[in-house]
Order: C-alpha cells, then sequence, then structure tokens
C-alpha cells in the first residue's frame, strides 16, 4: 500500500440533494396528537381483549393459522404476542395432514418466522416420482404464492426449497398479469419482495385496504384494530420526529457539514423499520441520531476529507478525548464535539444497571470509523482489494454492528450483557444482516456508477478478481445476499439470542431489500421512497 500513489487533496464530491421533507416535521403542530393518542389507546385496549377472544372460539389448527396470518400481515400481532407462542408451540407439537398446499405451506412458514422447526419434507407429497412438481399446483395461485413465501424461509443446503422457489416464482410470472384484485396485488409485492422479507409495517399499508368483508377470514373487530392501531401509533412517530427534526436542525446548524447528506428523516424510517411499536421509543430516536452522526461521518471518509484528514479523525474517535478535538481540521472540530456530546446524552437515557452499554455503542461507533479509514486508504490510492477483503471490511460499514448494538442500547432488560457481545463480536445474524445491507448497496452503486472517489464495490471486486462481465458479478453478489438471508432463516431456528431480538435485528435486512430494491438507492435519493414514506407517517387510515 505504501508504494501506491495516493491522491493527498480534497475531493470535490457532487452535491447531494436535499431533503424533501423540509422543515415539515419541525413545523408540525402537535396540539391535537395527545388527545387523538389517548382516545385511540382506550379503543385499541377494548378491540384487543375482543379479538384475543378470537383465538378460543377457532375449532380448528388451519383456523388459528389464518387468524395469526392475518394478524401479522395488518401489523397488529405484537398485541397477542404470547397468546400466538402458545398457540404456535400446541400446532407444532399436533399431527397435521392436509392435503392443501396452501394449508402446508401458510403452516411451515409461520411456524418457521417463530423460530419452530419444520422440515421441507412436508412438500414431498405435492411431487411426482420423479421430483416434478404435479401439475395441478401450477394453476393455482394461491397454493403457489404460499409455496413461494414458505420456500422464502429456506436455510442453507435446502435443495427441495430452492427447486419449489424456482418452480413457484416461474408459474407466478407467467400469471400475475391475469389475476384478479387483491391476488394480483399480493403476488406482485411477493415478486419484488417476498413476504417473509418485507417491511412489516409497509405489507400492512398494503394489506389493511384488501382485507374486507369479502375476505373469508373477514372480522369487523380485527379491521378497526388494525386501522386504528395503525393511526395511533402514527401519532407516536410524528411526535418523535418532530423532536428529532429539532434535534438535527440545531445540529446541522451548528456542525455545518454542507456537503453531507441531510436526511435525518430517512435515518428514522430505518430505525422504525427494525422496530415500530410505542414501547421502544428510546430505542428508535437514539439509533436514528446514531445513524444520523455515522451518515456524516460516512461522507466524511467518502467524500470530502483528504486521506491525512480521515487519519486524524479516524484516530481522534479511538481515542475519545475531547482534548484531541484540536488536532482535527477546523470544519470537523464541532463535528466531533458533537459526536461526544451526543454519546453522553445517550447514557443519560440509561438507567444505573444499564450504564455498561454505554462502551459498546461507543465501540460500535469506533469499529464503523476504523472500517471507513480503510475504505478510505483503498479509494484514495485507486486499489481495488480482493472480494474476501473488501466483505470483511464493508460487512461492519454497511451497518449491521451499528445498527443492531443501537437497537439493544435503547431496549429493556431483555438486552443483557451478554446478548450486546453476542451482537458486537461478529454474531451470524449480525454479519448476515451486514452482507445483506452491504451487497444491496453495491448493486445499486453499480448500477448507478460509482464516482471517481468512491471506494470500489464488491461487484468490481468480483470482476477484477475472476475476469468475468458485469453481468455474472451481479448475479453472484445477488447471489450472496440469498446466501445472507439462508443464514437470518436458520438464526431464527438456532435461537442463539432470544427471539424477539434476532427478529429486531433482522428488520434491518428487511429495510435494505425495501430501499435498496431494484437496484436503487432509497436513501440517497429520496424521491424513489418519498410517497412510501408519507404513507407511513403522514397519511392516516379512515376509521
Amino acid at each position: 500500500m505504501a508504494s501506491m500513489n495516493c491522491n493527498a487533496v480534497y475531493r470535490m464530491a457532487p452535491a447531494f440533494e436535499a431533503s424533501p421533507w423540509g422543515d415539515f416535521f419541525t413545523n408540525h403542530t402537535l396540539d391535537s396528537l395527545q388527545i387523538s393518542h389517548e382516545k385511540m389507546t382506550e379503543r385499541v385496549n377494548k378491540l384487543k381483549v375482543e379479538v384475543s377472544g378470537l383465538f378460543g372460539a377457532c375449532k380448528s389448527v388451519m383456523e388459528k393459522l389464518n387468524l395469526v396470518d392475518t394478524l401479522q400481515h395488518l401489523g397488529i400481532d405484537h398485541h397477542f404476542e404470547d397468546t400466538i407462542a402458545t398457540a404456535l408451540s400446541s400446532i407444532h407439537n399436533t399431527e397435521f395432514r392436509s392435503s392443501s398446499l396452501h394449508e402446508v405451506a401458510l403452516r411451515f412458514r409461520i411456524l418457521r418466522q417463530h423460530g419452530f422447526w419444520v422440515s421441507a419434507d412436508v412438500f414431498s407429497k405435492f411431487r411426482n416420482e420423479d421430483g416434478s412438481f404435479v401439475n395441478d399446483i401450477a394453476n393455482d395461485p394461491k397454493d403457489l404464492l404460499s409455496l413461494y413465501n414458505a420456500a422464502n424461509l429456506m436455510t442453507h443446503n435446502e435443495e427441495p426449497l430452492e427447486e419449489a422457489l424456482l418452480f413457484a416464482r416461474h408459474h407466478l410470472e407467467l400469471m400475475k398479469c391475469n389475476l384478479k384484485s387483491p391476488l394480483a396485488e399480493q403476488v406482485g409485492r411477493a415478486l419484488k419482495i417476498s413476504l417473509p422479507k418485507t417491511i412489516k409495517r409497509e405489507e400492512a399499508i398494503s394489506y389493511i385496504p384488501e382485507y374486507n368483508v369479502h375476505d373469508e377470514m373477514y372480522n369487523a373487530a380485527i379491521m378497526e384494530l388494525a386501522k386504528v392501531e395503525f393511526n395511533r401509533l402514527q401519532c407516536v412517530h410524528q411526535k418523535e420526529l418532530k423532536a428529532i427534526s429539532m434535534w438535527w436542525k440545531d445540529l446541522s446548524a451548528d456542525i455545518k457539514l454542507d456537503y453531507a447528506r441531510d436526511h435525518v428523516v430517512e435515518c428514522y424510517f430505518w430505525s422504525y423499520s427494525c422496530l415500530y411499536e410505542e414501547e421502544y421509543a428510546r430505542s428508535r430516536l437514539v439509533l436514528t441520531k446514531l445513524l444520523m452522526l455515522t451518515s456524516l461521518l460516512d461522507d466524511t471518509y467518502d467524500e470530502h476529507a483528504t486521506l491525512e484528514e480521515c487519519r486524524v479523525l479516524s484516530k481522534v474517535i479511538e481515542r475519545w478525548d475531547e482534548n484531541d478535538v484540536s488536532l482535527l481540521p477546523e470544519y470537523l472540530k464541532k463535528y466531533c464535539l458533537n459526536v461526544i456530546s451526543t454519546f453522553k446524552e445517550f447514557d443519560k437515557e440509561l438507567e444505573p444497571h444499564e450504564k455498561y452499554r454505554s462502551a459498546y455503542i461507543r465501540k460500535a461507533f469506533q469499529n464503523i470509523s476504523k472500517c471507513y479509514l480503510q475504505e478510505a486508504e483503498w479509494s484514495h490510492c485507486d486499489y481495488i482489494p480482493s472480494l474476501e477483503d473488501h466483505v470483511n471490511v464493508s460487512v461492519t460499514t454497511a451497518g449491521g454492528e451499528l445498527v443492531a448494538v443501537g437497537l439493544l442500547f435503547g431496549m429493556g432488560d431483555v438486552a443483557t450483557k451478554e446478548i450486546f457481545e453476542w451482537a458486537i463480536r461478529g454474531s451470524d445474524t449480525v454479519k448476515a444482516c451486514g452482507k445483506v445491507s452491504r451487497f444491496m448497496d453495491d448493486l445499486a452503486d453499480f448500477k448507478r456508477g460509482r464516482n471517481k472517489m468512491d471506494v470500489a464495490t464488491t461487484v468490481e471486486c468480483y470482476i477484477k478478481e475472476n475476469n468475468v462481465s458485469s453481468e455474472v458479478a451481479q448475479a453472484k453478489i445477488l447471489s450472496l445476499v440469498d446466501d445472507a438471508w439462508k443464514t437470518l432463516n436458520q438464526e431464527l431456528l438456532k435461537r442463539r439470542a432470544p427471539l424477539q431480538i434476532v427478529r429486531q435485528i433482522t428488520n434491518f435486512a428487511r429495510s435494505m431489500m425495501f430501499l435498496y430494491h431494484d437496484k436503487r438507492d432509497g436513501y440517497t435519493s429520496s424521491e424513489y421512497v418519498i410517497e412510501t414514506q408519507k404513507n407511513h407517517f403522514v397519511r392516516s387510515f379512515p376509521v
């Protein structure tokens, strides 16, 4: 590396677009939100009792599975976690002999999503002796959709599910233009991002209008609960967005890093995608601030600073001493002081028995800074590393570890010291999330065409290392996304950490699937997702 001709001057990056949100949430009035929230909470509590009673009224395994599935689609299953866990444990231990592919696939998917092992052998009865699927399946879109979503929960070395996935996708693609609503929309969504890989609240926004009186599982109390609960939580999120926007307005006015992305609402969307429930407000706000500070750090290393400034910045962050800030160039001093100050504010959010968490969140920030520096070294020297070397560094810069620790930081007692160690010492869950993030981001970067100051993508590393076309390289990187998802599915079943935590950290990978779907960069280029985010944060459901 020392012999390389590294660029030591400022790199003039193209200007990033301003956030389309402007001062929308800063100026948002909250006068009526508290009253509305209280009224809706009262109504939700009444409806929860009514809906909870439906479990006892179920007369068969399939009625229970359909009820759980409906609550998950509508994004209200968090109110019935204990009841659902008890029901699924019983279902898992009960013999199941259905001849319906839809029913077998639904049971398979829901049980695996909740950490219960179900063998792929359950689909053998729908195959001929030569291993091909029976003809009738290819003509039933409901069966195919259920099989497709179930197969997306495959783990490593489950070839029958690989075959099922390809079979179902092929036939769904053939028939998708001839389907009626709402099945047509459900198939369309699944072919873009399968149900197990999509953002939960995003599915709820689509499914609420599709759940109507013509649905065989329709229940008026469930429908009202879904709408009222969505609107109630939206009030919570709007209040948080106002607070985080005001924090950012003050911070950005102080540090004045005009070359960096101004995307605090987008950072909030990331943390909200991981956990949207009311009780996780502390995690959402801490993680949003952490992501925004990290985004500024990323843009400094990647888009603006000289190599020597990158090295000094990394050293200052590693030492974490306010006295060292004087070593930095003027434009970075206030940024670093604000970082240290914000982390002190994080610490104040903790209870006395939680104070140990501060060391972990600081370590995660320092780790990502070190890896940003390595990428800057490669970039300034026009060096393309091996794919393995790139991944060893860039999985950290993709944010899996940072997000995992940020989520845990604000959680309650379920986030123990042992869980923090699990997260920061390279658990398979966290690594796999980082890989999904890295590879989806790099596919978008490669499609867009990176700036000359950007580090080479994993796509370019694979092209150089294997002397292949860009099409072959992109297919390989996409296959690595699939491999990472197999690991995440496997981690659900291994229970190395509480199921709740594994699922919430995995939600980060789901957010990356959404933001970077179809090789777009939905974080940097907000126009791709602005209407979707309005559905989440502005538009409510009429009740």
